[in-house]
């Protein structure tokens, strides 16, 4: 009989349990305090897509599968979802392939853009941008070097990091030793880069949809977010744009829609002023650590808490400077000469500050 209290006893707690949870994952504002058009969309889950196709005409079909739970936009508000297309642009050894959300009969918007680089015979790097019109702030997604694996288990080679080194690739990137992927074994990758291949360009648009697709209703935030960080573990969000070329193919075709940036300005420009989370840095300079803690938006105001090697400090202000520093005293080599400099407080608008720098006296 005790057995059996306590077996219920148990249940019942699991049960409370589950509740609880369920409340808490079917109450919207608590998921998605952004409340951007991004959070209906995955980057990593098209990152995923683009390695599983054998090309970009089925990686275009896998984004608008409705079993891969990929896309969940809405953009226009017609209670379906929109169709993604995928245009393709080469240039020398890198692609661009745009992700583009069907509008309007007259209007797209980009979602996101897909940049590859072959920076060898047998390597190739991978980084998806999400559109800043849609994410708030341009987002940068790429294989995590950590637990994914480039290719299948049985190839080897794929499965070793990357250490970029193409032509694109800088050497600014060396000293961090960040680990990159290789994706050359990805299939759409081969694919893309075969010598008979050519860029391929979406056919359809508002009027003429695929057979094979029907839209369906989104889900609420509730419900798709679980699906949506299904793919995270396996990318990671980063702020280096890698393959610096991509952006200046990429530019001149970009697409923006009227539609979306109206309907979407508001939570935009507030996700934009949110000022972002302090972060630290240990400087180089004498072991000084600088502490950053700036707004979104233009203009942001830094403080800089760095003492150099006399114990000055700098803080910055907005579009305004002021200078505060001590005097700093400079002595030769062979401790002949002895020179002591005063550098007054300034402060006025960045362009037109203007140093005055006293030298106090000179020892010989």
């Amino acid at each position: 009989m005790r057995i059996k209290h306590y077996l219920s006893f148990l249940l019942g707690g699991l049960l409370v349990n589950i509740t609880a949870i369920h409340a808490q994952d079917t109450n919207p504002a608590a998921a998605d305090t952004t409340h951007l058009p991004g959070a209906n969309f995955s980057l990593q889950g098209a990152l995923e897509m683009f390695k599983k196709a054998a090309s970009p005409e089925e990686f275009e079909k896998l984004l608008n599968t409705q079993d891969n739970k990929v896309n969940n936009l809405d953009l226009n508000g017609d209670g379906n979802i929109d169709y993604i297309k995928v245009v393709n642009k080469r240039e020398n050894d890198v692609h661009v392939f745009v992700l583009q959300a069907l509008i309007s009969e007259t209007e797209s918007q980009d979602i996101a853009v897909i940049e590859l680089e072959k920076t060898a015979a047998d390597n190739a790097v991978v980084q998806i941008v999400g559109d800043e019109d849609i994410y708030g702030e341009q987002t940068i997604v790429e294989p995590s070097s950590g637990t994914d694996k480039a290719s299948t288990e049985n190839d080897e080679k794929a499965e070793q990091p990357y250490f970029g080194s193409g032509p694109h690739i800088t050497a600014r990137y060396a000293p961090a030793r960040a680990l990159i992927v290789n994706v050359w074994f990805w299939p759409c990758v081969r694919f893309v880069y075969a010598p008979a291949y050519t860029v391929w360009i979406s056919p359809f648009s508002w009027r003429v949809r695929p057979i094979w697709w029907h839209p369906w209703r989104p889900m609420p935030w509730a419900v798709y977010r679980p699906y949506r960080y299904y793919y995270a573990p396996h990318y990671t969000i980063v702020r280096t744009n890698r393959i610096v070329y991509a952006p200046r193919i990429y530019r001149p075709m970009r697409v923006t829609s009227v539609t979306v940036r109206t309907r979407n300005q508001v939570v935009v420009n507030r996700y934009r002023a949110t000022p972002r989370p302090a972060r630290s840095f240990s400087g180089p300079r004498t072991g000084a650590t600088r502490s950053f803690s700036t707004p979104r938006g233009n203009g942001p105001t830094r403080t800089f808490g760095a003492p150099r090697v006399n114990g000055a400090n700098r803080t910055f202000n907005g579009p305004n400077r002021s200078f505060n520093s001590n005097t700093r005293t400079f002595s030769s080599p062979n401790g002949n000469r002895q020179i002591s400099r005063q550098r007054t407080t300034i402060s006025g608008p960045r362009g037109s500050a203007t140093r005055i720098r006293t030298r106090e006296s000179r020892h010989h």
